[in-house]
């Protein structure tokens, strides 16, 4: 078992860090998923009517075929860092499970615990986002 109170502290950075990475990938899928909930939304509306769209915190108004295009553009960037934050969050883990096996890390609770404790951290991921907020700040009228 690690003692070194620095390889310690590099291993609780390093898991801080890949933590941070899911919470915000989990962030992101929410923002994905308002984006195709408005833009299935619109689909089906006259593309000549007026909506609103919250631009940087300033209500703007547009027609239907203005906003739609941008809202594809932006739900595809969103996706791209989705998958590249997924890539880092792998990486990471690698980086983790080298650096424990290097120095022998054991986590409090490791066997059992351990399926049980990242079951929770996922549902208290998903649980977190369960809000209700307008990430593609749309309003159709």
């Amino acid at each position: 078992m690690a003692s070194n109170p620095s390889v310690v502290a590099t291993f609780q950075r390093m898991r801080h860090e890949q933590r941070t990475m899911a919470s915000k990938a989990a962030e992101l899928e929410m923002e994905i998923n308002e984006h195709s909930l408005v833009i299935d939304t619109l689909k089906d509306v006259d593309p000549s009517r007026k909506c609103f769209r919250l631009v940087g915190g300033v209500l703007v108004e547009r027609t239907v075929k203005e906003v739609l295009p941008a809202l594809e553009n932006n739900k595809e960037q969103i996706s791209k860092i989705v998958e590249s934050l997924n890539g880092q969050m792998q990486s990471k883990g690698r980086e983790l499970t080298e650096y424990r096996e290097r120095y022998n890390i054991r986590l409090v609770g490791e066997g059992e615990g351990e399926a049980q404790g990242q079951s929770a951290a996922a549902s208290s991921r998903d649980s977190e986002g369960g809000g209700s907020k307008s990430g593609a700040g749309v309003l159709v009228s």
